[in-house]
C-alpha cells in the first residue's frame, strides 16, 4: 500500500502507528487524527472531514487485519471527539463501521468497538437518536456476548443511551417499535434482560406514551415472564405491573380489545406465574373495559372454565378465574336478546349462525383458540378484532353455547368447572331466552346425560337449567305440540309413546282430559318428561340411586302436579311394563314421603275439586301397573272402599316375593307420620269400616312375618270390632266424604285395573317363555 499517496490526508507515521499491534502506538496515532480533524473543523473544510472518516472507515475499521480495524475503531472515536457537536452530521459514516465490528469475532475487537461508539454517543449526545435503531440493535446482541468485557462495556453503553433518551422529547417511538416487537421474542436471557430494561425507561418516560403500542408487545412480555432467570422474570412482572396501573389511571386511551387474544392464551399457559399474572389483567379488563370484552366472551370462557377446578396448590389462579367468570356473566343483559334485531336494520348482512352438530370435547382442550367459538370463522383467527372505541357490542351467544357444550362433553373436567358452565346455562336462558332457544335442541341431549353425573351438586344446577327449559314463555314459540317430539338426533332414542287414542277406550275417557301442558310449561316440559322417563328406562341405576332426588328436586322447581300428571300419562302408554311397575313404585314412594310434595298429598287427599279428582284418575291409571301402589294411592285419596275391592281382586293375582315386599313397605308407611289422619280413622269404626277391611285384608296376605305383626298389633287398637258388621248397612264416610267425589266411575276403575293386571301376566308369562327356550338352548 502507498501510505503517502493512498492514505492522505494522513501522515505515514500515523497509518503505521494504527496498524500497529500495541494499543499505546494506536492511541498516539489518534491522538494526531483528533489534531488535524480539529484543524479541518476550524477551516470548515468538510470534504477533507468526510475523507478521513472514510479511510478510517474502509482502510482500516473493515479492513481484513485486527490490528488495523482497531486502528480504525480508536481513530473514529478521535474523529468524533474532534468533531465535537458538529459530529452529528458525520453519525452514519462514523456508527456504521463500528457496528460492523460488533460482530467480530474477535472479542478484544468486539470490546474496542463498544469503546469508540461509547465515545461517538457520548459527543453527539442527542443527535444519534435517529440512529437510535441501529445503535439498539446493536446493542441488544452485545447484552447476550459470552465475553465479561464485552458485556461489561455494552453496559455501559446502555446507561449512556438510557440517559440519552431520558432527556429528549425527540424519541422516535412509532420507528422503535416494530425493532422492540422484533427483539422481544429472544430466547436469551440477557437479551431479554436487556429489552425489559429498555421496557422499563419508556415506561418511566414521562413524553413516551409507550402504553398505546401495548398490544404490540404485550405477547412478548409474557414470554419473557416464563425465563428460568428468577431475575428476569421478577423484572418482567414489575413491567407488567407499571403498565396495569397506566391503564387503570387510563381507561379510555386502552385498546382492550387489541389485546384480549394474548391475555385468553397466556390465561391457559402450563406456567403458573404466567397464568394468573394474564388471569389478573383478564379480571382487571373485563372490570374496567365491560361490555367490550363481549364479544371474546367464548374465548375467556375457554381459558377461565378449567381454572375453576384447580387444587389448593393452584388456589390463587382458581380465585382469580372465578372473579373472572362472575364479572364476565354480570355483562350480558336482557338487551342482548333484542339486539340481533336492532343491528340488522343498520348493519350489513351477517353470516348466519352455525348448524353444524355439536363438536366433541377434544375442541374445547386442544391448543387452538377460537375465540368465536365458531369453527367456521377459525380461518380468522382468534378473535375477530374490535375497537375499544366501539360502544355497540354484540354478544356472539353461538360461540358462547359451543365452548359451553364442549366443556359439557368433556368428561374430564372438574365438578366446579361443569357446574360453572351449567350457571352459565342457566344464566344466558335467564337472560337471553329468545336466542338461547334455538340451541335447545342441540343442548337437550347432553343436559339430559348430565343426570349421570356423579355430583349431586352438578344435578341440581342441571336440573335448574332444564327447569327453565321446561317452563320458561320463550320455549312456547317452537311450536312443539305438548305431545311431540322433534326429530332425534343421529344416536339418540325417544320413548315410544303410542298415540293418546289408541289405547283409549270411549269408556275409558272419562276423568282423563289431562294434557299434561299447561300456562305454566312450555313444548319442552312434555318432551322432557318423555326423555327423563327414557333415561330411567335405559339406565336403571340412575333410576335406583338418584331418581327420588331428581323428581324431588323437579317438584321443587316446576309444578308438582305437571309433573305427576305427565308422567303417569306418559307411563301410561309404556310398552316396558315391568319399567312401567318400577317408575310407578317410584314415583308413589315418593309422592307419599317427601316433604316437597306436601301440597299435593293434601290435594289428593279430599278430592274436593274437579282437578284433584281429574289428577286422581290420571295417577290411578298409571298406577295399576303396580298393585299395591294403586291400593297405597287409594289410602291417601280415601277411597277405602275401592283399596277394599282391589285387595279384594288380589287373590287372583300372581303373589311373588316383590309383590308380597311391597305389601310389608306398604304396612310399614301406614305407621308413618304421613298416614296419621288414616290411623286415627281407625276410632271411627262404624263410618270408616272398610279402611278397616282393607287393612285386614293386607293382614291375610301377608305370612307371619315382622309386618304381619306391625299391622295386626295396630288392628287390635280399634275399638269396638264388633261394630265392623254392619259393613253395608253402615253410614259410612264413603257416603259422606265422597259425595264431592260421586262423579267418579270406581268401576270402569277396576275394570282398567284389571285390564293392566292382565297386561302384566301376559308380559310375565312371555318372559318366563322366552327364558325356557334360551335354557333349552343352552344359553343360560
Amino acid at each position: 500500500m502507498n501510505a503517502e499517496r493512498d492514505l492522505a490526508p494522513l501522515a505515514p507515521s500515523v497509518v503505521r502507528a494504527l496498524n500497529d499491534k500495541l494499543y499505546e502506538k494506536r492511541k498516539v496515532a489518534a491522538l494526531e487524527i483528533e489534531k488535524l480533524v480539529r484543524e479541518f473543523v476550524a477551516q470548515n473544510n468538510t470534504s477533507q472531514i468526510k475523507h478521513v472518516i472514510q479511510i478510517l472507515s474502509q482502510e482500516f475499521a473493515l479492513s481484513q487485519h485486527p490490528h488495523s480495524r482497531k486502528g480504525g475503531l480508536i481513530g473514529l472515536a478521535a474523529c468524533s471527539i474532534a468533531l465535537g457537536k458538529d459530529s452529528g452530521l458525520y453519525l452514519k459514516e462514523l456508527i456504521e463501521p463500528v457496528l460492523t465490528c460488533f460482530n467480530d469475532a474477535d472479542s478484544r475487537l468486539r470490546y474496542y468497538a463498544c469503546e469508540a461508539l461509547y465515545n461517538i454517543v457520548k459527543v453527539a449526545r442527542g443527535s444519534v437518536l435517529p440512529h437510535f435503531n441501529v445503535l439498539f440493535d446493536g446493542l441488544s446482541k452485545l447484552a447476550a456476548d459470552p465475553d465479561p468485557n464485552v458485556k461489561s462495556g455494552s453496559e455501559l453503553l446502555d446507561r449512556l443511551l438510557k440517559d440519552i433518551v431520558t432527556e429528549s422529547n425527540q424519541f422516535d417511538l412509532v420507528g422503535f417499535i416494530p425493532l422492540l416487537r422484533e427483539r422481544i421474542y429472544s430466547n436469551n436471557q440477557y437479551a431479554r434482560q436487556f429489552i425489559i430494561s429498555w421496557i422499563l425507561v419508556l415506561e418511566s418516560v414521562p413524553d413516551i406514551n409507550l402504553l398505546d403500542y401495548l398490544p404490540e408487545i404485550l405477547d412478548g412480555l409474557f414470554q419473557i415472564l416464563g425465563d428460568n432467570s428468577k431475575e428476569i422474570r421478577k423484572m418482567c412482572e414489575v413491567a407488567l405491573g407499571e403498565f396495569l396501573k397506566e391503564i387503570k389511571k387510563n381507561p379510555p386511551s386502552v385498546k382492550f380489545a387489541e389485546m384480549a387474544n394474548i391475555l385468553v392464551i397466556h390465561c391457559q399457559a402450563a406456567d403458573d406465574l404466567i397464568q394468573l399474572t394474564a388471569m389478573c389483567w383478564m379480571r382487571e379488563f373485563i372490570q374496567l373495559a365491560g361490555r367490550v370484552m363481549l364479544p371474546y366472551s367464548s374465548g375467556i370462557l375457554t381459558a377461565v372454565l378449567p381454572c375453576l377446578s384447580y387444587d389448593d396448590r393452584k388456589k390463587n389462579i382458581k380465585e382469580v378465574a372465578n372473579v373472572c367468570n362472575q364479572s364476565l356473566m354480570k355483562l350480558v343483559i336482557p338487551e342482548d336478546d333484542e339486539m340481533d334485531e336492532a343491528k340488522q336494520a343498520t348493519a350489513p348482512p351477517a353470516e348466519p349462525p352455525s348448524e353444524e352438530p355439536v363438536p366433541e370435547p377434544e375442541a374445547a382442550s386442544s391448543g387452538s383458540l377460537d375465540a368465536s367459538g365458531d369453527s367456521s370463522l377459525s380461518n380468522t383467527g382468534v378473535f375477530p378484532a374490535s375497537s375499544s372505541e366501539r360502544i355497540q357490542v354484540t354478544l356472539n351467544l353461538d360461540g358462547i353455547v359451543q365452548v359451553l357444550d364442549c366443556h359439557l362433553h368433556d368428561t374430564s373436567i372438574g365438578m366446579m368447572t361443569r357446574i360453572a358452565v351449567l350457571k352459565w346455562l342457566y344464566h344466558l336462558y335467564i337472560k337471553t331466552p329468545r336466542k338461547m332457544f334455538r340451541h335447545t335442541d342441540s343442548l337437550f341431549p347432553i343436559l339430559l346425560r348430565t343426570l349421570s353425573d356423579e355430583s349431586d351438586e352438578v344435578i341440581l344446577k342441571d336440573l335448574e337449567v332444564l327447569a327453565e327449559i321446561a317452563s320458561s314463555p320463550a320455549g312456547q314459540t317452537e311450536g312443539h305440540g305438548p305431545s311431540e317430539t322433534p326429530d332425534p338426533r343421529p344416536g339418540q332414542v325417544e320413548l315410544h309413546i303410542p298415540g293418546r287414542n289408541s289405547q283409549l277406550s270411549a269408556s275409558g275417557t272419562k276423568g282423563l282430559e289431562c294434557s299434561p301442558s299447561t300456562p305454566t310449561m312450555n313444548s319442552y316440559f312434555y318432551k322432557f318428561m318423555i326423555n327423563l322417563l327414557k333415561r330411567f328406562s335405559s339406565e336403571r341405576k340412575l333410576l335406583e340411586t338418584r331418581g327420588a332426588f331428581i323428581i324431588r328436586q323437579l317438584c321443587l322447581l316446576l309444578n308438582a302436579e305437571n309433573i305427576f300428571h305427565s308422567m303417569a300419562d306418559i307411563l301410561l302408554r309404556e310398552e316396558d311394563l315391568k319399567f312401567a311397575s318400577t317408575m310407578v313404585h317410584t314415583l308413589n314412594t315418593i309422592l307419599l314421603t317427601s316433604s316437597e310434595l306436601f301440597q299435593l298429598r293434601n290435594q289428593l287427599k279430599d278430592l274436593r275439586t274437579p282437578e284433584s279428582r281429574n289428577l286422581f284418575c290420571c295417577l290411578y291409571r298409571s298406577w295399576c301397573h303396580n298393585p299395591v301402589t294403586t291400593v297405597s294411592l287409594c289410602f291417601l285419596t280415601q277411597n277405602y272402599k275401592h283399596a277394599y275391592d282391589l285387595i279384594q281382586k288380589f287373590g287372583d293375582l300372581e303373589v311373588t316375593v316383590d309383590f308380597l315386599t311391597e305389601v310389608d313397605k306398604l304396612v310399614q308407611l301406614i305407621e308413618c307420620p304421613i298416614f296419621t289422619y288414616l290411623r286415627l280413622q281407625l276410632l271411627d269404626v262404624k263410618n270408616n269400616p272398610y279402611l278397616i277391611k282393607a287393612l285386614y285384608g293386607l293382614l291375610m296376605l301377608l305370612p307371619q312375618s315382622s309386618a304381619f305383626q306391625l299391622l295386626s298389633h295396630r288392628l287390635q287398637c280399634v275399638p269396638n270390632p264388633e261394630l265392623m258388621q254392619s259393613a253395608d248397612g253402615s253410614r259410612a264416610s264413603a257416603g259422606s266424604k265422597r259425595s264431592a267425589a260421586s262423579n267418579i266411575d270406581y268401576t270402569e276403575l277396576l275394570q282398567h285395573f284389571d285390564k293392566v293386571q292382565h297386561k302384566h301376566l301376559e308380559a310375565r308369562h312371555q318372559r318366563a317363555g322366552r327364558a325356557e327356550q334360551l335354557e333349552r338352548r343352552g344359553v343360560l
